[in-house]
């Protein structure tokens, strides 16, 4: 484990489990602080003091957005499973099944309030600026969100589509974390540009990760059902190609199988993934994470920073792409 990595993860837990510890309505805030005490990977706050931290500054300047980018994450992941009627987060109940809906949507908002009240945190000169990158985040986020809601009626959606998709719903967020972090470090815009364009490519790497672990994850540490994305008909790439690269019989099987109403949800995750595995796309997906992966290292190496800073962000990097949750 690197060791600056674990410095920074338990100041952000120790941050973390100080929001919003004593409001009351315990009605309205215990959900927002059973979210947050999930745990999850804290990526993205991780990424904002790594940034911090990348330009030789003390990461403590970035705690504040650090912990808005994360506020902020959960209250998307709160509503997100909400309109996805799913029922386990990280391994335990969503929220709108340990309350109610009414609950996860209000909570959810509070949570979104709060992300900005982290924000305002910024020092006054940087503070337009970094308001401006978090905000447009955050509306990138619904846009993304809003576009996975329509495929889901779709049977035509392209690979451009859902990589855009997936780049406002998942990979702004880490591009953003990334860009404040650095601009609370006075880098350049340059260099600001590139670490976000990084994250951006991380964050599309990441997320077809998180495609192929729905289906090929293990339930014991990927902390949700396997199959949840094929049960919802989610149009992942995965899916995608599928309804792509499929012969007649195949497709027509699978077209049922997308329109039934009344089927066994086991039988449904074992036909589509035995189609993803006569169609070979386990490798497909794998080659194109690898692309942006790689992607992402080049953008990395061209921050003008001493390749030994870099480091870090290249251990948390693999370490990404190599998880099994």
């Amino acid at each position: 484990m690197n060791h600056k990595i674990t410095q920074f993860e338990k100041r952000i837990h120790e941050a973390i489990d100080q929001v919003l510890r004593q409001e009351e309505p315990h009605t309205l805030f215990d959900p927002v602080r059973y979210i947050l005490s999930m745990g999850g990977k804290r990526v993205r706050p991780l990424l904002t003091l790594m940034a911090a931290d990348l330009f030789d500054k003390d990461p403590e300047v970035a705690i504040g957005p650090a912990l808005a980018v994360e506020i902020f994450h959960n209250f998307s992941l709160l509503h997100d499973d909400l309109m996805d009627h799913a029922d386990v987060r990280r391994g335990m109940p969503t929220v709108h099944c340990k309350w109610n809906a009414n609950s996860a949507i209000l909570s959810g908002d509070a949570m979104m309030i709060e992300s900005y009240r982290y924000i305002a945190k910024v020092p006054a000169p940087l503070l337009p600026e970094v308001l401006e990158i978090f905000s447009r985040m955050a509306m990138d986020i619904c846009k993304g969100q809003q576009y996975d809601m329509d495929f889901e009626q779709r049977l035509d959606v392209t690979e451009a589509e859902y990589i855009e998709m997936i780049r406002l719903k998942t990979a702004v967020l880490l591009g953003s974390a990334l860009k404040i972090g650095a601009l609370l470090a006075d880098a350049s815009p340059v260099d600001a540009a590139l670490l976000y364009d990084y994250g951006i490519h991380i964050g599309l790497a990441f997320q077809l990760k998180d495609d192929l672990l729905d289906v090929y994850g293990d339930p014991k540490t990927f902390g949700k059902k396997i199959g949840g994305d094929i049960l919802a008909n989610k149009k992942t790439f995965l899916l995608i190609q599928a309804l792509r690269n499929a012969d007649g019989a195949q497709r027509s099987a699978l077209e049922h199988w997308l329109s039934a109403k009344d089927y066994d949800p086991e039988e449904k995750i074992r036909f589509v993934k035995n189609l993803y595995d006569q169609l070979n796309l386990r490798v497909v997906a794998e080659n194109l994470i690898e692309k942006y992966y790689l992607a992402s290292l080049d953008l990395l190496s061209s921050v003008r920073v001493a390749d030994e800073r870099k480091k870090d962000l290249l251990y948390l990097s693999e370490s990404l792409m190599c998880r099994e949750k």
